[in-house]
Parts: structure tokens; sequence; C-alpha cells
């Protein structure tokens, strides 16, 4: 069982469309209203084991703090902006469809972060340390973003927001932490990382899938209303990932070594899009579902993309040989 869930977590481009066609053919030939009381399952499932693998003491670390800082600068202080900026152009009169736009762009970093990370020899440590702060910081930054860039548009309680922050975000993050400790102190810490840490992303992927079906299957019959909406979706999702890789690249390069930079681009581009999903099909009411298929689509880009960029990395950030006395050969400053 666990080799299948894994086989699927490793290919979530084409489990994330078989899932989205599931809902469609549902959504068209059945009533899908009762659907809605999986949300809340499906959500918990998705984020409770994504919770077991973060390592909160990791922030009591040594924080490298220019990194953090250019990482938050762009996390919050650019890549949100530019969502919403792209909300407003391609959907002008559709503000839930912006919604899920700049949810897609709002809660940073996620466990692709650290693996995309290491599988292109990044600094680990650092995409760790980014990974809690940006899902700590992007859900509590969350409702203030909405509120304050769409709010005229998107009805925001803010009571009901962050209670289902709450219970989809600090809720799972407390029962995941207590989980950890359970797990290493029964196997051991070895263990733990060999047999359990492995399986908690497959966990994860069938909260995912869930909530992509019944997200797609609720808005099933709008969409075959109008079918020209994936497309329309997917332009401005691929700009926003087209934007976030090109400015992170450049920053990177620009300012930082090889492995923090992987770390930074990983840490700002990569977005937790099962938090911005939960969030978006828990504390927005019907509408919700709307913004949930612009973020289900979201992860379809956003595998892809971190799969090429890896594949690149190497060429956009060449690994210099270094001499015996520890320096970059040929050069006596800091290898890039």
């Amino acid at each position: 069982m666990w080799k299948r869930l894994q086989t699927i977590n490793q290919n979530l481009v084409w489990a994330i469309p078989a899932a989205m066609l599931l809902g469609v053919l549902v959504g068209l030939g059945l009533q899908v209203a009762p659907l809605k009381l999986l949300i809340l399952p499906f959500t918990f499932l998705m984020v409770y084991p994504m919770t077991v693998n973060l390592r909160i003491q990791s922030l009591f670390n040594q924080l490298d703090a220019r990194l953090h800082i250019a990482t938050g600068l762009l996390n919050f202080g650019i890549f949100p902006f530019v969502a919403f900026g792209l909300g407003r152009v391609f959907f002008p009169s559709q503000p839930y469809l912006a919604l899920g736009l700049l949810m897609a762009a709002l809660v940073p970093t996620s466990g692709m972060t650290i693996s995309w990370t290491g599988m292109a020899k990044g600094n680990v440590p650092a995409a760790v340390q980014m990974a809690v702060i940006g899902l700590i910081a992007g859900s509590l930054a969350t409702p203030v973003y909405v509120q304050a860039l769409l709010g005229a548009q998107v009805s925001v309680a803010w009571k009901a927001v962050f209670t289902q922050i709450g219970v989809v975000v600090f809720l799972p993050l407390l029962l995941g932490q207590v989980t950890r400790v359970l797990l290493v102190s029964r196997f051991g810490q070895e263990g733990f990382q060999k047999t359990w840490a492995p399986r908690m992303p497959s966990l994860s992927t069938l909260g995912v899938l869930g909530v992509v079906f019944v997200a797609i299957a609720l808005k099933a019959k709008d969409m075959a209303r109008n079918p020209a909406v994936i497309p329309a979706i997917l332009l401005p999702l691929g700009i926003l990932y087209l934007f976030n890789f090109l400015v992170s690249t450049w920053v990177g390069r620009s300012f930082f070594k090889r492995d923090d930079a992987l770390a930074l681009v990983f840490g700002t581009v990569l977005r937790n899009l099962s938090i911005a999903l939960a969030v978006a099909m828990t504390a927005f009411g019907p509408k919700g579902a709307e913004a949930a298929v612009v973020i289900s689509l979201a992860y379809v880009l956003q595998v892809l993309a971190a799969a090429w960029y890896a594949r690149l990395a190497d060429r956009l950030f060449p690994i210099v040989p270094v001499c015996a006395a520890g320096t970059p050969a040929g050069s006596g400053s800091e290898a890039r």
C-alpha cells in the first residue's frame, strides 16, 4: 500500500489531473452537494501528515538573517502583489478566481521546497527553516492580505477565517509535532526517518487528491457551461510562476552562494498550495470552490516547473570546483 501511495505522490503531475477529471465526471453525472461533508476530513488528511515532518525546533538553530530577510521580502512584499495585479487584469469581474490566484501566492514553502532543494543540492537546513516560517507567517498573513486587497469584492469574515486557519493549520501542526515525538520515542530518530517520514507526504497526497476532487465536482456544471475557464486560469498562473522563478533566480545569483540561492528559489517560488486549498475550501463558503479550481491547477504547474528547474539548477548555479585550500579554483571569492 505504501509503495502505491508513494508512486502516486511521485506522479502528482498525472494524479491531480486524474482527480480533476474524475471530479468533472462525478459532478456532471451525480448530485454532489453531500460531498461538502468530505471537505474537512480531506483537509485534515492533507495538512496533518505534512506537519509531522516539520521540525519546529529548527527555528532555534542559527538563522542566516540576510537569506531569510530576502526570502521574506519576496514572499510577502512582491509575489502576492504580482498575483493580485494579475487577478485584476485577467479576472476583473470574477473576484473568487482572483482570490484563488492571490491565495496561490500567499502561503510560501511546502514539503516540496525541502525535497527539491535537496535534489538540487541546495541548503536543506535553510529550506526547513523557510518551510516553518512560511507556514506560520503565511497562515497568519492570509486573511490580512485578502481583506486589504480583495475585501471590497470578496466577503471576508475575519472570525470565521481565523477559526478555520486554526482548525486546518495550527491544530494539525500541534498534533503533527506530538505525533513526531511519539514516533521518534517509539522507533528512534533513525527508524522515524527511514520508515515513517517518507510515508507522510503520501498520506498528505491522498488528502490533496480528495480536496481537488471535491472542489472540481462542486464546480463541474459551471465549468461545463464555460469550458474556456481552464485555459483562462492557466495563462495568469503560468505568468505568475515564470515571473517568480526569474526574479528569485536573479536575486539568488546576484547576492547568495549556490546552496543558499537554491534554497531561496525553492523557498519563494514554491507555495504551500495545500494550506491555500484548505483555507479556500473551508473559509469562504460555496464560492471558495472557484478559488480552489485555480489552486488545483497551480499544483500541476508547480510540480512541472519545480521538476524542470531542478534539472536546470547546475546550469543556472554552476558548482565551482574547490581546491585543496578550500577556495574556488581560479578565484579568491566565494563560489556561487
